[in-house]
């Protein structure tokens, strides 16, 4: 995986003033488009198009610095007009283009290299699940993404649940775990920088339909999934399989990722130190 992703860096390198095409570059090494973003972002903290746009900036600001005007750096480094490049520089700089043109300020950003980081083995027990269609029925909103500690906006959005809302999932729910899920999908761009939002959806995997106006419904079409069971301090132990199943098992695994709720569910037990998880990732098998 990390070879793949060293290949895209390269193209967009030698292109780096080209409109981005994920669909080809993700046909090119082999995977799909929905792994490639997501792998990406996670690994490099960046999505694809935020690391084309700060490479952009950081060569606009060293042609500011060797002569160039504001406006001609604009346009050279692919953006529709100077304001627009203007507030990019500043957000990304925290200075105007004017004031590095004037100063010779500047800031880097140099071409991204994925390595590989030896640490010692990260052992993570895994099965691997053929599930046929699903539904997942609860209630959803859109929160931000935060990677460590307890989100705050899920917890409001579990509050919101109202009793015979709660009794509705409680009827609806007759699949496996038979508990109340938390499922994660359409995630922003930015995801990995925890700039970004998704859609949080609180409910219960069902077989059956739902004929209830102020529960959602997600339909889950029959995939393979990979599951990581997981026990200890909620909800440390959780986030941190999350991660370690992106930056150790997938890069390392020959299966991709498919574009799909990520579920996850706890049962909770008399000790708060072994608090049982699963983490669910549908996933194909790379080509």
């Amino acid at each position: 995986m990390l070879k793949e992703l060293n290949q895209v860096i390269e193209v967009l390198e030698n292109q780096l003033l080209a409109e981005v095409d994920l669909s080809y570059l993700a046909r090119n090494i082999g995977l799909s488009e929905y792994h490639l973003r997501r792998t990406f972002s996670f690994l490099a903290g960046v999505s694809i198009p935020e690391y084309v746009k700060y490479r952009r900036l950081a060569l606009a600001n060293e042609a500011l610095v060797q002569g160039l005007s504001v406006t001609e750096a604009a346009f050279t480094y692919g953006f529709q007009s100077v304001e627009g490049f203007s507030r990019a520089f500043k957000s990304w700089a925290n200075f105007s283009p004017s004031e590095a043109k004037q100063t010779g300020r500047q800031k880097s950003y140099p071409p991204l290299k994925f390595l590989i980081d030896v640490r010692g083995g990260i052992s993570m027990e895994f099965r691997i699940e053929e599930k046929p269609a699903f539904h997942l029925v609860g209630v959803s909103k859109r929160v931000p993404i935060q990677f460590e500690g307890v989100n705050e906006a899920i917890v409001d959005l579990a509050k919101s649940i109202t009793p015979e809302q709660k009794e509705k999932m409680h009827e609806l729910g007759d699949l496996y775990p038979n508990q109340v899920i938390n499922a994660s999908y359409d995630f922003s761009e930015t995801r990995m920088a925890e700039k970004g939002e998704l859609t949080q959806l609180i409910g219960f995997v069902t077989s059956k339909e739902n004929s209830y106006a102020d529960l959602e419904t997600v339909a889950v079409p029959a995939q393979t999934w990979v599951i990581f069971p997981n026990q200890g301090p909620f909800p440390e132990t959780l986030q941190e399989t999350w991660a370690n199943a992106f930056t150790q098992w997938l890069p390392t695994s020959d299966y991709e990722l498919v574009e799909a709720p990520e579920i996850s569910f706890t049962k909770w037990g008399e000790d708060p130190e072994k608090v049982y998880s699963e983490l669910w990732l549908a996933v194909k098998l790379k080509k």
